[in-house]
């Protein structure tokens, strides 16, 4: 037999960031997660009218949350967002590495440095600063009391996006291989790390890479013959940082109608 199992508890709060809240999946998440006990801090690059409309929707329904400004790919700007966290809500432990960004869909051949750059400084490097400040919090060896980090990537990581994103999905593999190996340098030190893939989710995110009916178009690849939602996303997420995903780390989730 093997060891006595924990008792399992779905008790779930603290303090919590996610990044690019301000719609998609990071606005449900951070909805979700206030329901669930969470205090949360809903970052944004730009938009900061839609990062006060989560705020406001969190708050009209009892529960705690800030808005806070910070392009992820520039340290000396989340380092910024940190302290503004510590001091307005206390130790971090949750991270939603949400922020992304997709470019117009092109051939590897049609594709500039500087698309790419832009595209691993905010997917890649930007995951990377979030979590390196979350842990300096969060990590027992940094006299924290431990947390959990939940990084979204893409199904895209496994599909590989050709002839439309393959940068981005390159940025969604690197991803998935920065969960692998985080997950195993931190467990010992109470820190959680699962990351999600999006499958087909119906956000503003396809019209920003040009191609606003990628949905429709889509759907009849989706075993499930449907698109995802982003509050679908976020039941995914909230439960990968809960209690009661207590024994699950370095876990890549698919939230993707099976394709």
């Amino acid at each position: 037999m093997g060891e006595p199992s924990a008792k399992i508890e779905t008790s779930q709060g603290g303090v919590l960031l996610v990044t690019g809240a301000s719609r998609g999946i990071g606005a449900a998440t951070a909805r979700l997660a206030a329901r669930s006990g969470w205090q949360v801090a809903v970052n944004y690059t730009a938009n900061s009218l839609a990062a006060d409309e989560v705020v406001r929707a969190i708050r009209s329904s009892g529960g705690t949350a800030i808005a806070v400004q910070a392009d992820v790919a520039d340290e000396a700007q989340v380092m910024a967002m940190f302290r503004s966290i510590d001091a307005k809500l206390g130790p971090l432990t949750g991270l939603v590495n949400n922020a992304g960004v997709v470019d117009v869909s092109a051939r590897l051949d049609e594709m500039s440095v500087t698309r790419w750059r832009r595209m691993f400084d905010i997917n890649v490097i930007g995951s990377m600063l979030c979590a390196r400040e979350a842990v300096r919090r969060m990590s027992t060896r940094h006299g924290g009391s431990g947390g959990a980090i939940v990084n979204v990537s893409s199904g895209a990581s496994r599909l590989g996006s050709p002839a439309q994103y393959v940068d981005y999905a390159s940025t969604k593999g690197a991803i998935d291989t920065f969960t692998l190996g985080l997950a195993k340098e931190v467990a010992a030190e109470r820190i959680r790390v699962n990351a999600v893939r999006p499958g087909l989710i119906d956000t503003e995110i396809h019209a920003s890479g040009g191609l606003p009916n990628r949905v429709n178009e889509l759907r009849s690849e989706v075993p499930m013959q449907r698109a995802g939602s982003a509050d679908e996303v976020a039941q995914a997420i909230v439960w990968l940082l809960s209690s009661a995903a207590s024994y699950t780390t370095m876990s890549l989730l698919d939230v993707t109608g099976g394709r």
